[in-house]
């Protein structure tokens, strides 16, 4: 692996060069030793610090229950965003086969776009044995791509309790709802209400039954005071119809939130996870806690990536005597 491989990789996506993608996604999904170092190079001249800025790209999160429609609705709302003139990446993480621990139901086949389209680029990942319904490497892949793409989307494996660390990953959180499932009560149950930013309501062709729909999640929302979440009924049959308004209210989440900030906190967020990850729960409880090791990284210069944000936590634990 050459040395300077993150920092050409990089390059290239600052540049604008969106075929640098899959070579990117090799390297952050790499776990060997060396492939970790240019992947924290690669993320650390990508980062706010390295940049000077955020990343323009929209990170936008999709998650829903299995079988809920997530890749077809994903088909005609990348296709909206390509007559729009945006360019588009998708990262569809997808259960882990427990024989090769590759992508079990391998989503980059199901989302249906052109295949002679350059400006769209879809990488299915496995989600592996890390909770929260999302790869391990999704952060870093969004980061990077987000450099060079206007949206990146990022498919989870499902929802409930665990899969919520998506809100850590996207700068606006999907919600996928299917009439007539039940979806509203579990939803209630799993806590997922209290994520979303925007609610779809899939298959308003079925006319009452998309719009009860719609009402149920609309009063489970009210039920937990969020008075936030926008709500939008989307259909798939053709001709496709509300991609065009889910589209728009993307767009005006975007524009409202203070992108900064939440990206910052995030990053503090899973740092610390990741620190826990790789030292384990004594090691996070020595350096004083989640919330005093937040404050480490508060008191630091945390525009740098994760992977830099970590040795900052590393560095700030105390020695085993």
């Amino acid at each position: 692996m050459d040395d300077d491989l993150g920092a050409t990789l990089a390059a290239r996506l600052r540049d604008g060069d969106r075929a640098a993608a899959p070579a990117v996604l090799n390297l952050v999904e790499n776990r060997t030793p060396q492939a970790r170092a240019q992947t924290a190079a690669l993320l650390e001249a990508l980062s706010p610090a390295g940049l000077g800025r955020e990343p323009d790209g929209h990170v936008v999160g999709v998650t829903g229950p299995p079988g809920a429609g997530k890749s077809t609705l994903l088909g005609e709302l990348v296709a909206a965003l390509r007559r729009a003139g945006r360019t588009v990446a998708v990262l569809a993480v997808d259960p882990s086969s427990r024989r090769s621990g590759g992508s079990l139901l391998g989503d980059r086949a199901r989302i249906l776009v052109d295949p002679d389209d350059d400006d769209v680029f879809i990488r299915s990942t496995a989600a592996g044995d890390r909770l929260g319904g999302l790869a391990w490497a999704t952060r870093s892949a969004a980061q990077a791509l987000a450099v060079a793409f206007d949206v990146v989307i990022v498919e989870t494996v499902g929802v409930g309790q665990s899969e919520t660390d998506v809100a850590d990953v996207a700068d606006t959180v999907v919600v996928i709802v299917q009439p007539g499932s039940g979806d509203v009560l579990q939803f209630l149950k799993s806590g997922i209400m209290e994520i979303p930013d925007v609610l779809v309501v899939t298959k308003a062709d079925l006319g009452r039954i998309a719009d009860r729909a719609k009402s149920d999640v609309r009063a489970a929302l009210r039920s937990v005071g969020n008075r936030t979440t926008k709500v939008v009924s989307v259909s798939s049959v053709p001709p496709a119809t509300g991609f065009d308004d889910l589209i728009g209210v993307l767009d005006a989440h975007r524009e409202q939130l203070d992108v900064e900030a939440h990206r910052r906190d995030a990053r503090r967020r899973t740092a610390v996870d990741d620190f826990r990850i790789e030292h384990g729960e004594r090691a996070l409880r020595a350096l004083g806690g989640r919330a005093k090791a937040l404050r480490v990284l508060a008191d630091a210069d945390d525009r740098h990536a994760v992977p830099e944000l970590v040795a900052v936590l590393e560095a700030a634990a105390p020695r085993p005597t």
